[in-house]
């Protein structure tokens, strides 16, 4: 059987207080795929979890729930049987001179960038085989034909060198969108993103409006991001969220690691001081 790789993504958060434009992946080999949903399924059935995950849903009650299904997702991670990856943008960082078309399809652009280069693919061949991927989206948001524009653009990598160098196929009938609802490992990139999203943006501050604490859903919220985080830290003592994780001086990193964070900064950028996520009030 041809070795194959299916790739799960996921967005969040186009815009946000500091940071934006949020993408999330999940990488399974073909030869693992069955014993990660059967694993993340029997933990959603122990849990009783049988609604559909989003992070959105996290409750005081479910916050437990919640953060046992993250240690059968980074259980996982560690064992090397699946890859989780985190992009996103900083509005400190602004790129300038855009065309019109390249700001209405800033979306989709920055998508294509997640999927070429994110999980480090130029690095995923194996000497004298071929790899087909498989790109699982969920449902996309806009018109059918944008839609259908973005899958023909991302077909086009495999006319990319760093897909042939390293035997990588992307047919184009490889690449679908699901729905979230019928996918378990889609629901647990949303919470990962959701988690992410939740404090960058500082939302695990906000007060309900006239009250003096916090609402008792962003504490929990807290509390599964920081079960999350402790997870992440398990692999890389003292992570950074804000920033790109390191290739520790080898870009192959990008392949190998079971869990990465990209700061996406356009070549072309220019700093907005007034986005500081310091700055003074």
């Amino acid at each position: 059987m041809a070795r194959e790789l299916v790739l799960y993504c996921d967005e969040s958060d186009i815009s946000g207080r500091h940071f934006a434009n949020f993408y999330g992946g999940l990488l399974v080999e073909s030869r693992h795929l069955a014993e990660v949903e059967e694993r993340i399924l029997a933990r959603r059935e122990a849990l009783r979890l049988r609604d559909e995950v989003k992070w959105q849903k996290i409750s005081e009650t479910y916050a437990p729930k919640y953060a046992e299904l993250m240690d059968a997702v980074f259980d996982l991670a560690e064992e090397g049987k699946l890859k989780l990856r985190v992009m996103f943008t900083q509005n400190y960082f602004s790129a300038t001179g855009l065309s019109s078309e390249q700001r209405e399809n800033a979306f989709f652009l920055l998508y294509y960038q997640f999927v070429k280069h994110a999980f480090g693919l130029r690095h995923a061949g194996l000497p004298g085989a071929r790899t087909r991927l498989r790109l699982l989206f969920d449902q996309l948001p806009d018109t059918q034909d944008k839609r259908e524009a973005f899958k023909g653009y991302i077909a086009g990598l495999n006319r990319w060198h760093g897909f042939q160098q390293a035997g990588i196929v992307l047919p184009p009938d490889a690449i679908g969108e699901v729905d979230s609802k019928q996918h378990a490992l889609l629901q647990c990139i949303d919470v990962v993103l959701g988690a992410m999203q939740f404090r960058l943006n500082d939302k695990h501050k906000e007060k309900p409006p006239g009250a003096r604490r916090r609402g008792k859903r962003t504490i929990a919220k807290e509390r599964v991001y920081k079960h999350i985080l402790a997870r992440v830290r398990r692999i890389y003592p003292g992570f950074n969220i804000g920033i790109s994780t390191s290739m520790r001086g080898d870009y192959a990193n990008r392949w190998h690691d079971p869990y990465r964070h990209w700061l996406f900064v356009s070549s072309n950028s220019q700093v907005r001081p007034e986005f500081g996520k310091h700055k003074k009030k």
